[in-house]
């Protein structure tokens, strides 16, 4: 097991980090929040042009750079830290990884180049209330979907003779609502489906793909929600060391002083806990569904734990729209509960571990 990035892998943070803080600073961040943009297409345009990381860990053969989980992780633990508004996890994570976990070759030829060049934002649509007829048509409501509205592929979980089969339906054939949410920087949609054509992606039960799938998104969102776990620490760090109360650096303060060693221990362990279960998407699949269910257990409520201090203790100033604490606030609730609440990973956990 490796919990230390390799020299490779901390190049690569090193570049996604400093075009993040060129391209698309705390200010664009706000812009594209407040705006009238989805997400931001330049930025996203640009990571998959000049850094080419929409295809990191999609085949060669697909036209990706055949890569590893871990160096997707290392890239969204920078776009975490930077809140930065591009559907890299919806496309290059969840719908790219249920694709190749699918292994249908025709699909994977379709659509993954398009992915990996991130000329196509996909996403995967998880939805209770879809049901597909024999003719793979589809009926129902998609409820939250992430990017849902900005989709060119929608790959969408739908019941199937009872059994979860996923389907790939283009953006335009559908009805899309946006929604609005709690965070800013990652929108979601209501899809809707009416005797919409389909195409049957994989086998007509696809519930170990899905698993995968799911064990990998949240092996990768633990690394994203550590890189904004870290940029909360650090900012209200330094913070500390300047706002000055009753004469004193606030920073100086015991009850301060605590408060910060106990959110540094969770940032610890937080990187232990994501470090491991990038490591095992690749080289340990075996391990992968406990480490997995470990991460979005812990990580989830670590980030807004220290999201919530790292607001608190900016003082009043933390609560202001004008402030910024709001965004990693925001994205740290929404993150927490993106993959499912924490109740149900720490009772997928007991029930890997033979606990439950």
């Amino acid at each position: 097991m490796r919990l230390i990035l390799t020299t490779e892998q901390q190049e690569l943070a090193g570049a996604v980090r400093s075009f993040l803080a060129a391209a698309a600073p705390t200010a664009r961040v706000r812009e594209v929040a407040e705006g009238e943009e989805s997400y931001d297409r330049k930025t996203w345009e640009r990571l998959a042009g000049e850094l080419g990381v929409t295809g990191l860990a999609i085949p060669e053969e697909y036209g990706g750079a055949g890569a590893g989980r871990a160096e997707v992780a290392v890239v969204l633990e920078e776009l975490g830290a930077a809140l930065t508004p591009v559907p890299y996890f919806a496309s290059s994570v969840l719908a790219a990884e249920a694709l190749l976990a699918l292994d249908d070759e025709a699909a994977k030829r379709e659509y993954l180049p398009g992915i990996a060049a991130g000329t196509t934002v996909a996403t995967l649509a998880f939805a209770e209330g879809v049901t597909a007829s024999a003719d793979h048509t589809l009926e129902g409501r998609a409820e939250r979907v992430l990017h849902g509205a900005d989709a060119d592929l929608l790959l969408v979980v739908a019941s199937l003779d009872g059994k979860p089969a996923v389907f790939a339906v283009r953006g335009e054939a559908v009805q899309r609502t946006p929604l609005e949410v709690l965070d800013l920087t990652r929108p979601q949609a209501t899809v809707e489906f009416s005797a919409t054509p389909a195409r049957l992606v994989g086998p007509a039960d696809a519930s170990q793909a899905l698993a995968r799938t799911l064990d990998v998104a949240g092996a990768v969102l633990a690394s994203e929600q550590l890189g904004g776990l870290r940029r909360c620490l650090d900012t209200i760090v330094e913070y500390t060391k300047l706002r000055v109360q009753f004469g004193r650096f606030v920073g100086s303060f015991q009850g301060v002083k605590h408060r910060l060693a106990d959110l540094h221990c969770l940032l610890e362990q937080a990187e232990s806990v994501a470090r491991h279960a990038a490591w095992a998407a690749d080289e340990a699949p075996e391990e992968l569904p406990v480490a997995a269910a470990l991460a979005q257990a812990y990580t989830g409520p670590a980030y807004f734990r220290v999201a919530k201090e790292h607001l608190l203790l900016h003082g009043g100033i933390g609560f202001t729209w004008e402030h910024d604490a709001h965004f990693s606030y925001k994205r740290a609730k929404s993150s927490e509960l993106l993959l499912g609440p924490r109740r149900r990973h720490r009772a997928l956990l007991a029930e890997r571990l033979g606990l439950g």
